[in-house]
């Protein structure tokens, strides 16, 4: 069984990965959920330590130059941000952009390397079913399997659409983010942003910068609803795992952002 296989305490657990996100919609298997709730005590200090480094106004160098900042324009990236506007809610559409943002600040303060057309086409799309839900299958699996179909009618290689479903599959696993890299930046990113995740290793006043480009919108509440809605959908998913386990409304609600 997959969950006997040895593991790093950084990524991911085996086996839920893309595979097994197309072939189970997402359904957490009881073996599954302990795997997750290990990783989650195990990233229990490291996010202490950056809610610490908050309280006493430790902050770190993490940003982008936005003046010089050139954002992928390929036909694939533009079509994606097309799809964003036209399929997204104001809270999620800014959220989504925000996400990117996150990711890539972070990227560059860790010095990891990405693919930035797809990372920005990713986080375009990855909540594209958030808002959605779907009866037994996650809404992150739901939309990367959209988003996979999408990008291939806009020209992406079935290996570009790959490493896109692939983000958005993983992005509510705990534990993909701990490397911002194809598969993490995603989940990194949105991190940030829903509950405040690595604040402590960003410049204050380019978040505050970026906080004026891209408005929240009373994101925590909407978040909450959505998940709430989520986890109705699919009990045996992550989104109610996260809820339920890791206490995601007061993550949510206690994230450094005011509303």
């Amino acid at each position: 069984m997959w969950f006997k296989e040895k593991e790093s305490d950084v990524g991911a657990p085996v086996g839920l990965d893309w595979e097994w996100a197309r072939r189970t919609g997402g359904v957490l298997s009881g073996g599954q959920r302990r795997q997750l709730t290990a990783k989650l005590v195990a990233g229990v200090p490291r996010l202490v330590a950056g809610q610490v480094a908050l309280a006493v106004g430790r902050r770190g160098s993490g940003r982008v130059d936005f003046a010089a900042l050139q954002l992928p324009d390929s036909t694939l990236a533009k079509a994606a941000e097309e799809q964003a506007r036209e399929c997204l809610s104001v809270h999620v559409l800014a959220h989504s952009y925000r996400s990117y943002f996150f990711g890539r600040a972070l990227a560059e303060f860790d010095g990891t390397r990405y693919d930035d057309e797809l990372a920005y086409v990713s986080c375009l799309l990855h909540d594209l079913q958030l808002e959605h839900p779907t009866p037994g299958r996650c809404f992150a699996v739901t939309g990367a399997e959209r988003a996979v179909e999408f990008v291939i009618g806009a020209g992406a290689t079935p290996e570009q659409a790959e490493t896109v479903g692939a983000a958005i599959a993983a992005h509510l696993t705990v534990g993909v983010a701990d490397t911002v890299d194809d598969l993490g930046f995603v989940s990194a990113g949105a991190a940030v942003d829903v509950f405040g995740a690595r604040m402590s290793d960003l410049d204050p006043s380019w978040v505050e910068e970026l906080l004026r480009r891209h408005p929240r919108h009373n994101f925590k509440q909407h978040m909450t609803e959505a998940f709430t809605n989520e986890a109705a959908a699919v009990p045996n998913g992550r989104a109610q795992w996260l809820l339920r386990t890791a206490g995601f409304r007061q993550l949510i609600s206690r994230a450094p952002f005011a509303e």
